[in-house]
């Protein structure tokens, strides 16, 4: 017997917001700053603020102190001012001190945690008037009769994994808005599917991304010193991988540690998380986590394309703002106070015009674009491998991006080379010993959780290129580009199987982006699943 479900109840608001990271909860509170008369609701997957939340996070604080200028007074939890900054060059057992480029001088910012600088955030939203509704994922588009946005509908919950209602399903609600601000994040999936509906990045390139890992660690006392930044680059990459690490010093004997490479490597065998495990073997880094117990970890993608994959911003009803839209600026390794800053400017627009319409001209006449196109060649100068990217890095930094070039990106998911055409360079990685062992392990400290009777909410759109093309040409490279072993393939009597652990998932969206036939598209799970990152 088919189940029909009946009408949907609907709330209104004039503004919903979806994701409550740093651009939808600056974007929010200042909505009702600007305005106390509008009715604003922020709407979060996550099972509290800051679940999903997870970077460096050094802050450049210039938005915090426009949107809260008192808020030193009583500052987020996690909140170290930087005392220093180190840039080395790896190799596999040494070192060199190289100068700090003057987009990573940190002088004058802050050591944060970003997941507890948005739970900061959405108290202040909260006490100024704004709705927020953490465990709810926003899981289509409501259309208004026009084919307009006109808010979002949450996705049900206690949905088997048949599809149909189990004695626990909860029926989600339409939200109606005026105006729907889409702040997901990295290649949030209403946003991807809005880009293409309206043909969003028809006049700018492909969107390019990295993965970044991170983990919090707790180390013996006297080990750390607060507010100091160190960054690398080197090995374990080979010089054709764009990427690096952070180190940030915390205080009460904390230290975040992180790695992020580009997507848009060729390699089909390359493992993005065994390479962050190799550099914490490296001798300099080594002795920094030696007897020290990991807190918490975890994964998330990152829009690195920057001014010439930054697609229109508008469409009728809804708008682009943060990650979603792609305004992190890469040489600056910060993205945060750009999503701050691109929010409050869709608050200011929203508050003032009523609607979405002329966000995206307002945007590019703001300071936000006009700080990714000084940088906009830096990230791609780096595909002709990492020597020619820092000569291109310190011509454009001189020059101050005024060269009149624009170099172009390439999607990542076309960027992978078949098997046969191959052949990896010797990364010189070493046996490893510290935590943790695999990915299994990374998974579980990262906390994260779903209802396995549920939706598999990894969808592959042609499951057959996956076990035969794909296998025989890449070597099935989502067993090994997935920091959260969701890919696995079973050899069965008749051949092999894909296996989805979709309890895995850290919700990361690398199999979206880097999978070479686009076969994997990523949906939100029932809302409240996932990871549940702490001072992430």
């Amino acid at each position: 017997m088919n189940y029909t479900a009946p009408e949907r109840e609907i709330m209104e608001y004039d503004v919903v917001v979806v994701g409550a990271g740093p651009a939808g909860l600056a974007c929010a509170l200042r909505l009702k700053q600007k305005r106390e008369d509008l009715m604003v609701a922020v709407i979060e997957k996550g099972a509290e603020i800051g679940a999903h939340i997870l970077s460096g996070a050094v802050i450049e604080p210039g938005p915090l102190n426009d949107l809260l200028p008192d808020w030193r007074d009583n500052p987020p939890p996690v909140c170290v001012d930087v005392t220093g900054d180190e840039l080395w060059y790896l190799k596999k057992a040494g070192r060199t001190r190289l100068p700090t480029p003057p987009q990573q001088n940190n002088h004058g910012n802050v050591i944060v945690s970003l997941g507890a600088l948005c739970q900061w955030l959405a108290t202040h939203a909260e006490n100024a008037g704004v709705d927020i509704f953490p465990g709810f994922a926003a899981a289509d588009v409501r259309y208004r009769e026009d084919g307009g946005v006109g808010g979002v509908i949450i996705g049900d919950m206690g949905v088997g994994i048949d599809g149909e209602p189990k004695d626990t399903y909860v029926q989600g609600i339409e939200i109606h808005a005026q105006v729907t601000v889409l702040a997901e994040g990295c290649r949030g999936h209403l946003s991807k599917r809005l880009i293409q509906k309206f043909k969003l990045d028809a006049d700018s390139d492909p969107q390019t991304y990295g993965i970044g890992m991170k983990e919090l660690w707790q180390l013996p006392e006297g080990r750390v010193q607060p507010g100091k930044v160190q960054h690398t680059m080197g090995w374990p990459l080979d010089k054709d991988i764009y990427g690096g690490s952070f180190i940030y010093h915390l205080d009460n004997d904390r230290l975040a540690i992180g790695f992020v490479c580009g997507l848009d490597y060729a390699d089909p065998d390359f493992v993005p998380f065994e390479a962050f495990q190799q550099l914490k073997h490296h001798p300099m880094i080594r002795e920094l986590l030696e007897g020290g117990e990991i807190v918490s970890s975890g994964a998330r993608a990152i829009t690195e394309g920057g001014y010439q994959s930054l697609p229109r911003v508008e469409m009728p009803g809804a708008v682009l703002i943060g990650d979603a839209a792609g305004t992190l600026n890469v040489p600056k390794i910060k993205g945060t106070h750009q999503a701050m800053k691109c929010g409050m400017v869709a608050a200011d627009h929203i508050a003032e015009a009523d609607a979405a319409d002329g966000f995206d001209q307002c945007l590019r006449d703001s300071e936000v674009v006009a700080e990714l196109h000084k940088v906009r060649n830096i990230r791609p100068g780096f595909q002709k491998g990492m020597w020619k990217g820092l000569v291109t890095a310190a011509i454009e930094t001189l020059t101050g991006g005024r060269l009149k070039r624009t170099l172009t990106n390439h999607a990542d998911h076309s960027a992978l080379r078949r098997a046969s055409e191959f052949e990896a360079p010797d990364r010189g990685w070493v046996e490893r010993d510290l935590p943790p062992r695999d990915r299994l392990a990374s998974v579980y400290f990262a906390a994260t959780e779903h209802d396995e009777d549920q939706p598999i909410h990894l969808q592959i759109t042609e499951p057959e290129v996956c076990t035969t093309r794909c296998g025989i040409e890449y070597g099935h490279p989502c067993t090994r580009f997935c920091p959260a072993n969701v890919y696995e393939m079973v050899e069965e009597t008749d051949g092999l199987r894909l296996q989805i652990n979709a309890s895995n998932c850290v919700h990361c969206k690398t199999c979206d982006i880097k999978d070479p036939y686009q076969v994997i598209n990523w949906v939100t799970p029932e809302g409240a699943s996932g990871p549940n990152y702490q001072n992430m």
